[in-house]
């Protein structure tokens, strides 16, 4: 597997913990007790998506969370109507998406998300059943890309990164399409469809850039894929809110919980291959 980043995680919590008063049995980060700050909010609901970002979120951030006092409810909403949900007040944060796609929803809906901590992402990669290495591109050959407008845009740069086309001088990698597109050396056909399709009709065409979350929902195996993305900023999953919330206690406390040493143990000690194989860890 190549161009998955892992870093070791500093751990933050005696910032975040020093803003919190600890009352009755509460203690420090020590993977021990404590209660959330009186007068907070303490109920938070999350938007879940089907994939291993909310089921990551469930397994090892709740855990924490309720630790120190919080519960959680669950929506289960597609990414599109998660974020519309945030921004109307129903839902109070999503672990699902990119900031590339949050932008996107930003400008057509009108919407006030923010990103606000880069957390465990599975990078988009690409996939072939009838090639056994990028190098066999060849004249004319038929590409399929995810259709949504982040995802598209991550899909065009890395075929860039591997030398398939050619971007136009000063593109916006967030937001890159064919538009962009100024070099095609070799007469490359791009299908732009739903990721999920792609996956399920991989050998339709030559390759096929398919997002992490449904490399995961599909059960691909990641260690057959013949190229992941170089993730920038763009393209990282985020903890997503809206922006009113940004900087309550409840939002510190779920980013304190991403960025702390016992998640980042949770995640080696318990994906096994998976965190060679499937993520790729953000340095905080």
């Amino acid at each position: 597997m190549k161009n998955l980043k892992k870093v070791v995680v500093t751990t933050i919590f005696a910032a975040v913990l020093g803003t919190i008063g600890l009352t009755g049995c509460g203690k420090t980060a020590d993977n021990t007790v404590s209660n959330a700050v009186s007068g907070e909010k303490t109920e938070i609901v999350y938007g879940k998506g089907a994939g291993p970002y909310s089921e990551l979120f469930e397994d090892a951030i709740i855990p924490i969370l309720e630790k120190k006092g919080y519960t959680f409810k669950v929506s289960e909403l597609d990414l599109n109507q998660a974020d519309a949900a945030i921004t109307s007040g129903d839902v109070d944060l999503s672990v699902e998406q990119h900031r590339a796609y949050m932008d996107a929803f930003n400008e057509q809906a009108g919407g006030h998300l923010v990103a606000l901590s880069k957390i465990p992402t599975v990078p988009a990669s690409i996939f072939s059943e009838k090639h056994d290495s990028i190098d066999e591109i060849g004249d004319g050959m038929v590409v399929a890309v995810p259709q949504d407008a982040g995802n598209q845009a991550r899909a065009y740069v890395m075929l860039q990164d591997i030398g398939w086309i050619t971007l136009k001088e000063g593109t916006d990698y967030a937001t890159a399409s064919t538009e962009d597109i100024d070099q095609n050396p070799y007469n490359l056909k791009f299908y732009e469809l739903q990721t999920s399709y792609i996956a399920t009709s991989l050998s339709d065409f030559d390759y096929g850039v398919i997002t992490g979350s449904i490399v995961y929902n599909a059960g691909i195996d990641p260690s057959t894929a013949l190229f992941h993305e170089n993730l920038t900023d763009s393209f990282w999953l985020q903890v997503v809110v809206d922006e009113k919330n940004k900087d309550t206690q409840w939002v510190k406390d779920v980013v304190a919980a991403y960025q702390s040493e016992e998640f980042l143990t949770w995640i080696k000690e318990n994906n096994g291959p998976k965190y060679n194989e499937l993520w790729s860890i953000p340095e905080y």
